[in-house]
């Protein structure tokens, strides 16, 4: 049995490691509450931020520290109270309490309680987000963008404009509560919960729903704009264009590559791409189509993944809809294809050629034979939450060796700074599956498509996996819990993870060590006392 008990000693000893290097302070407040939102027309109460949805954007530059205080107002019993936040992207150098994940990296914030995310970005740049990390939690509303600026970004000189206005969110949108979802959907229909509708910046339709007016994106004829378009999906995938447009992709999930002139992009779960786009056409207004596929979608008679639309509309253009046919003006043309994309910095992939550990990750759909219940398994086990999360675990009860995690825990140990190969072995049922990485970027040596690629390959944190055997490579330079998972929500609810725990005893002593606040430790104890029914 793990301890819960973190020994005062220890507490005491790492207290006194708390210490920031110098830089802008930006501060945010988060009062997440059951606020009711309606962005596709249909009023339903949701883990909301500041009342609004997509949450309120967060926005800093590279050296900046993050203070994120959210206060935890939610009462809803339909709904999860308790609640944690994953900064998607942020490495968290030192900082692996700030993750998120709930029972691999903290103790999730109780009901009426407050937490504060310091988070030093330590010179990291470029598109991210935020959602919450505890059970499916985040389809409920809990979500939003987090961008990072560069004044010296090396791709300053191709766009004009990078600011709030040029921000794109995509999103799915479900009118019931992820707990009920789960209930009627895995639990008996083995069958992902199918959205009502998809999103662009908040705004979208169902079938039968009001016409709601949709998104409008402003530009002026002439400049360049640097857009930042963000899959803020709990399950949709989305093909994304905008008529009579071009684009150029210059970052893929925070990580600067060369331009790639593309006319559309496919964007998985959790996945993010910077593209500059010239306004160089006729003032008028032209469609933003982004089609969200969803498997099993007759599932929802509420959902026609075709008709997500936003409106980029040229300053002095009539304020209405673009006249053509929005279903007609998806520009399919030349597609992204994920191999051609170019790192513009250290491109090759760690260890060139060869790699200190290898792990074979073979995951499967599967019954569980006690409860009846759908779950994913990887190498045979389905990823199950411990008591004690992992962080604590390697801190308190000195956890080092894969025998110290419990075997639902699905952790792997790895030695610092080693060069780490994940072979991912594709599973058929025609999805594709969103692997997330924590802490790290990586690059993908051997994607869906295309050649292995050692010298350049793309480097991103969200991979997609099908049918076939992907495999990604990165240097654990970055001692801490690291969750890998499926981004589809509703698989990493029903146990496609696993957890890498990086150094621990690095995590534990020397310059790489991590910083633990106070505030920190009180969450498991202020957790742990609560009702049932409130964790």
């Amino acid at each position: 049995m793990l301890s819960l008990r973190v020994p005062r000693a220890f507490a005491l000893l790492l207290l006194s490691r708390v210490s920031w290097v110098a830089a802008d302070d930006v501060n945010y407040t988060f009062d997440i509450a059951n606020d009711v939102v309606a962005p596709d027309g249909f009023n339903r109460a949701g883990v909301i931020v500041n009342g609004i949805f997509p949450g309120t954007l967060i926005q800093a530059n590279k050296d900046d520290v993050l203070h994120i205080t959210t206060n935890n107002i939610l009462t809803d019993p339909n709904m999860r109270r308790s609640l944690t936040i994953h900064w998607h992207g942020l490495f968290q150098m030192r900082t692996a309490t700030e993750d998120g994940p709930a029972f691999v990296n903290q103790c999730p914030v109780a009901p009426g309680h407050s937490y504060t995310y310091d988070i030093p970005l330590n010179g990291q740049a470029g598109t991210y987000w935020y959602h919450s990390h505890l059970a499916s939690q985040y389809v409920d509303g809990l979500r939003g963008a987090l961008i990072v600026y560069d004044p010296e970004d090396p791709h300053l000189s191709l766009y004009d404009v990078d600011d709030a206005s040029t921000v794109i969110t995509l999103a799915d949108w479900y009118h019931l509560p992820s707990i009920g979802l789960t209930e009627k959907y895995l639990e008996k229909t083995f069958r992902e919960p199918v959205a009502d509708s998809g999103l662009i910046n908040g705004k979208g339709r169902f079938e039968g729903g009001p016409k709601v007016q949709w998104a409008r994106i402003n530009v002026v004829a002439g400049k360049r704009y640097r857009f930042r378009c963000i899959n803020i999906s709990g399950y949709g995938e989305f093909e994304f264009s905008i008529e009579g447009h071009d684009m150029t992709i210059i970052e893929v999930d925070g990580v600067s590559h060369e331009p790639l002139r593309v006319d559309s992009f496919e964007i998985y779960a959790g996945q993010r791409y910077s593209f500059v786009l010239n306004a160089n056409q006729r003032v008028d207004n032209y469609w933003i189509s982004a089609p969200m596929e969803m498997h099993h979608d007759s599932d929802n008679d509420n959902l026609d993944g075709d008709n997500v639309f936003a409106v980029l509309h040229y300053e002095g253009a009539p304020d209405t809809d673009p006249k053509g046919d929005a279903r007609k003006a998806f520009k399919k043309g030349d597609e992204l294809e994920e191999h051609l994309l170019v790192p513009l910095f250290n491109p090759e992939a760690p260890g060139g050629a060869t790699a200190d550990h290898i792990i074979d990750l073979k995951f499967t759909e599967d019954k569980n034979d006690t409860t009846g219940h759908r779950i994913w398994t990887v190498n045979g086990l389905a990823y199950a939450a411990p008591d004690l999360p992992t962080l604590l675990n390697i801190l308190a009860n000195n956890a080092t060796e894969m025998g110290d995690f419990g075997p639902n825990e699905n952790t792997n140990v790895l030695k610092f700074n080693e060069t780490v190969e994940l072979v991912i072995h594709g599973s058929a049922g025609g999805h594709i599956h969103p692997f997330h990485l924590h802490g790290h970027a990586f690059s993908i040596v051997e994607g869906m498509s295309g050649p292995s690629n050692f010298i350049n390959p793309p480097q991103r944190d969200v991979v997609g996996v099908g049918g076939s055997t992907v495999r990604i490579r990165f240097r654990a330079d970055n001692p801490g819990p690291w969750f890998l998972h499926c981004h589809i929500d509703w698989h990493l609810e029903a146990g496609l993870a696993v957890v890498f725990a990086e150094a621990p005893q690095e995590q534990r002593e020397g310059p790489q060590s991590l910083i633990i606040k106070p505030e920190y430790l009180e969450l498991c104890p202020i957790y742990n006392a609560l009702s049932p029914e409130f964790q």
